[in-house]
This record gives C-alpha cells, sequence and structure tokens, in this order.
C-alpha cells in the first residue's frame, strides 16, 4: 500500500514539475497570439478614428473622439508592452478594464446572458483579450518577457553584496537567525 502511494505520489510530483516547466512558454503564446491580434485592431482604430467615433457615439459613450483615442492606444500600445512583457501587470489593468467596457457597451447582451446562455459571453468579440489580461494581470507574464529580466538584472547585484546582505537578495531562509546584543 505504502508503494503504491508513492507510486502515486511520484506521479503526481512529475505531473507539477512538467506543469511548471510550461507555464511561461504559455503565457508567452497567450501574450504574442492574443495581443498582437488586438495590437493590429489598435491600429485600425487608430487609422480610422473617426469611424470609432461615430461607433461609440451610436453606443451612448461620453466624449466619443477622446474616448474613441484613448481605448484606441491602450489596444495598440498596450498590447505592444504586453506582447513583449513590460510593465505587463500593470499593462492588464487598462487592457482588461478596455475589454470591460467594450463588454458593457458593445456586447452588453452578452453580459446579461452571462449565466443563461454562456456561450453567447465566451464567443463576444473583447472575451479573448480580456480573459487574457486578467491571466497576465493574476500569473504575470512569465519568464519570458522583459519584466523578467528586468527583476533578474536587478536582483543581480544584491546575490554579489557583502554576507550582512546576502540574506536580503538570498530566496532562502536561514534555520537560525542570531541575536545580537
Amino acid at each position: 500500500m505504502n508503494a503504491l502511494f508513492n507510486f502515486i505520489r511520484r506521479g503526481h510530483e512529475l505531473l507539477i514539475a512538467g506543469s511548471n516547466s510550461l507555464q511561461s512558454p504559455f503565457l508567452l503564446v497567450l501574450r504574442v497570439y492574443f495581443f498582437w491580434q488586438l495590437f493590429m485592431t489598435g491600429q485600425g482604430h487608430l487609422a480610422h478614428i473617426g469611424k470609432v467615433a461615430d461607433f461609440f457615439v451610436t453606443l451612448g459613450i461620453p466624449f466619443p473622439t477622446l474616448n474613441a483615442y484613448l481605448s484606441s492606444i491602450v489596444e495598440c500600445f498596450g498590447s505592444l508592452l504586453l506582447i513583449i512583457g513590460l510593465a505587463s501587470r500593470l499593462t492588464a489593468i487598462p487592457v482588461a478594464v478596455t475589454m470591460a467596457v467594450a463588454y458593457l457597451t458593445a456586447d452588453l447582451e452578452a453580459v446579461t446572458s452571462f449565466f443563461s446562455d454562456p456561450d453567447k459571453f465566451v464567443k463576444a468579440d473583447p472575451f479573448p483579450y480580456f480573459i487574457c489580461a486578467l491571466m497576465v494581470l493574476v500569473f504575470g507574464p512569465g519568464r519570458f518577457s522583459v519584466d523578467a529580466l528586468i527583476k533578474w538584472k536587478l536582483g543581480e547585484p544584491r546575490r554579489r553584496g557583502t554576507e550582512d546582505d546576502s540574506f536580503a537578495g538570498s530566496s532562502q531562509t536561514p534555520t537560525k537567525l542570531k541575536v545580537q546584543s
């Protein structure tokens, strides 16, 4: 019985280790695939800002030209930042808010039928960008990002510090702390 339990536990540990090793490549693929599409959409919106502003008028959005520029800039340049993984969690917030506003204005029927007809919510245009922005906000961009490179570079000098600084830059906690009197 103990051997069976150890076999199952080892299999579970291998599954977790394998899944964890795929997390960063998966986040990279999501960021590049979906946010490239959003970048192209934002680029098109900026190129035809008058049409976007006119559409916003029909939706009853206040300050339609200003909001057309704001949403198009977030879609275009926010997507580029998310693709390369720079300021990812911060950038994911305005992208998610823009997609939430798109849901509440252009796809309100999809939102109101969230429980009665979930397919309508999932098939709405903002869904993939909204869910990917939330994923980046919650999980971060992964190891294959400028954010990770910056974190690695900023963490490097602390690791080369003196012995007194070694605890601050270390990810391991000491087993005993010395009390100085």
